[in-house]
């Protein structure tokens, strides 16, 4: 499930209004010290670079999972394999909790398909 972001003035991250690459620095930053705007803007960036690794990794990941189904069903096998799903959502979960759960179910449906 999505769920909108929403700033402290209680706007949807998403809304568009000013506060763009063209805004202020504080528009962009939500604060005036050059030194602290600096260094947001350059964890934004590596957060940037990490989310594009990220929809990389994930198109593969859907890609190969894929790939593996329809070789499965060709040979005569069955759709999906439980002992494999409850294994990565194992490993999600003792990595990353109850969020890890939740983004291993959404990886294993962007591989196989819904149920």
């Amino acid at each position: 499930m999505m769920t909108d972001v929403v700033e402290q003035n209680g706007e949807s991250a998403g809304t568009a209004r000013p506060g763009g690459q063209d805004a202020p620095v504080e528009a962009q930053t939500g604060t005036q010290e050059p030194d602290a705007a600096a260094r947001i803007v350059a964890i934004r960036e590596r957060i940037d670079e990490i989310d594009q690794r990220l929809i990389e990794l994930w198109q593969e990941r859907a890609g190969l999972s894929q790939q593996v189904g329809r070789t499965r069903i060709a040979s005569g096998g069955t759709r999906l394999v439980l002992s494999r799903e409850q294994a990565i959502l194992e490993r999600f979960r003792t990595a990353l909790g109850a969020d890890g759960v939740q983004l291993a179910l959404l990886l294993l449906r962007a591989g196989r398909g819904p149920l």
